[in-house]
C-alpha cells in the first residue's frame, strides 16, 4: 500500500517528501537553462540520462527534444556522438564531450582539454549555465533513479 509519500514502486515520492528541496531544485534547473539554445539543454539532458542510464528522464526529454522540433536522425546519434559528428555542431560537440566527462568525473575528472575546447566554444557565463545544466540533469537523474521514476510517465503535470 502506498501512502501520499510513496509512489507504486513503494519509493518515497521525492516532490512531496522534500517539497523545499525539490521547488529548490526545479529553479536551479530553471536557472541554469536560462538563456540556453534549447537544443542544446535536450542534447546535454539526453547524454547524461544515457550515462546515467536513467529511461525515466530519457524518455522525457528525447520526448522534449521531438517537440521542440528536433530530429529523429540526431537523437539517435547522441549516444554515438563521436562516430556521427556530422550530426552536430563544434559548440554542441564541445557540450555534449563536457556532458559525458563532468557526468563520469569519478573516472578521471574533467580532462583540461575537454573543458579547454568548451572554454573556447562559449563565454564564460554560457559555459557556466552549460556546467549548470550538466549539474542539474545529473541530480534529477538520481532522484529518479533514487525513487524508481517510471519511464513513460512524465510527472510534470
Amino acid at each position: 500500500m502506498t501512502t501520499n509519500t510513496q509512489t507504486n514502486t513503494g519509493r518515497l515520492n521525492f516532490a512531496k517528501s522534500a517539497p523545499k528541496a525539490f521547488r529548490a531544485l526545479i529553479g536551479f534547473d530553471a536557472a541554469a537553462r536560462a538563456g540556453l539554445d534549447p537544443a542544446l539543454v535536450e542534447l546535454i539532458q539526453i547524454r547524461a540520462s544515457h550515462l546515467n542510464h536513467c529511461a525515466y528522464c530519457l524518455h522525457m526529454h528525447t520526448n522534449d527534444a521531438r517537440k521542440a522540433g528536433e530530429s529523429e536522425d540526431r537523437l539517435h546519434m547522441v549516444a554515438v556522438w563521436r562516430e556521427a559528428r556530422n550530426f552536430f555542431t563544434p559548440k554542441e560537440q564541445a557540450a555534449l564531450a563536457l556532458t559525458e566527462a563532468v557526468t563520469l568525473v569519478a573516472d578521471g575528472g574533467v580532462p583540461d582539454e575537454v573543458y579547454a575546447e568548451a572554454a573556447a566554444r562559449f563565454g564564460e557565463e554560457e559555459l557556466a549555465q552549460v556546467l549548470a545544466l550538466i549539474f542539474a540533469i545529473n541530480t534529477w537523474n538520481r532522484v529518479a533513479l533514487a525513487t524508481k521514476k517510471v519511464a513513460g510517465t512524465d510527472e510534470r503535470g
